[in-house]
């Protein structure tokens, strides 16, 4: 599996990250043959957050990948916090005890990161920079990040927090491409060129912060897949002629089409299908050409200037 640096880490990671949100769907032997089935594709890079299936999603993770002292330090997980029933919850004493929650759940002494998931409208800087200082000194987190976070939200935080931002983990797809297209589209009358995100696209290229994009087959908002959709007839019909070339399916093309962006992005599978889960991990060793990859983004409906 290529790998990347995690942000501005020494961390080096998969390009494909193996999303955990719907683990709690299988048996116990289906999880394990999931959990090994990654590790054999070099995709040991384990996203997961504390509200996944109330916390069962961590849990059933731990105990299909038997974790050990020796498996821990062969994997990479991720984790998020912050959300919770009604409201969203950056304060200092609610991401302690979640990071105290999230490691028994997964049986281990740390983190290698923690995100903050989605953004907190009462969120107090200097209470993050507490709880951050406090999980770092004591060896819980190695390294810290948001997820759906703008540009000066991330500045805001960054006045308190002395920790690097390594991530933000961001809705995109071919389908979900706005941060794409409003760069594209600058100064046009168009619904393209209304800037939605405050630019984080190029923020978090200029500040080494890796894109995790989640949800890399869906439109809308959990409106189902792209692919194969009659929705989507021009696209699904250009993914497919790419797809043959390059003998892969259209789960591949889908994924290599976010790899093929400069921005060194580490998409986030969300598949329980172990075949699925392969052809994602393909995309690693495929490199569309220019061409393709803007006909596979006008093909989505985008359009350029």
């Amino acid at each position: 599996m290529r790998t990347i640096k995690l942000g501005v880490s020494e961390l080096e990671v998969p390009v494909i990250a193996v999303g955990c949100m719907r683990i709690n769907s299988l048996d116990k032997a289906g999880a394990e043959r999931f959990v090994q089935t990654s590790l054999e594709q070099g995709a040991n890079f384990f996203d997961h957050a504390d509200i996944y299936g109330g916390g069962t999603c961590e849990e059933i993770f731990a105990d299909a990948i038997h974790m050990n002292a020796d498996i821990r330090e062969n994997i990479i997980l991720q984790s998020k916090c912050g959300i919770r029933k009604g409201m969203f919850d950056f304060s200092k004493d609610h991401i302690l005890s979640s990071v105290d929650g999230i490691l028994k759940r997964l049986k281990t002494d740390y983190l290698d990161i923690l995100l903050l998931h989605r953004p907190d409208a009462l969120v107090e800087p200097d209470e993050v920079a507490e709880a951050f200082d406090t999980l770092h000194s004591s060896g819980k987190v190695r390294h810290f990040g948001v997820s759906n976070q703008n540009p000066m939200q991330m500045e805001l935080l960054k006045k308190s927090v002395k920790q690097p931002i390594v991530a933000n983990q961001l809705q995109l797809s071919i389908t979900n491409a706005t941060m794409i297209s409003s760069g594209i589209n600058v100064n046009m009358e168009n619904a393209s060129a209304v800037g939605r995100d405050g630019s984080v696209l190029d923020y978090c290229r200029l500040n080494d912060i890796t894109i995790q994009p989640w949800s890399p087959f869906q439109f809308g908002f959990f409106e189902g897949v792209f692919l194969d959709n009659p929705k989507f007839p021009e696209l699904n019909k250009k993914i497919n002629e790419v797809a043959e070339k390059y003998s892969v399916t259209n789960t591949t093309i889908a994924i290599a089409w976010l790899l093929r962006h400069p921005a060194q992005m580490q998409p986030v599978t969300g598949t329980m299908n172990l075949e699925r889960l392969k052809d994602c991990c393909k995309a690693a060793d495929i490199r569309l050409t220019r061409e393709e990859w803007y006909e596979i983004y006008r093909a989505a409906g985008n359009v350029l200037p």
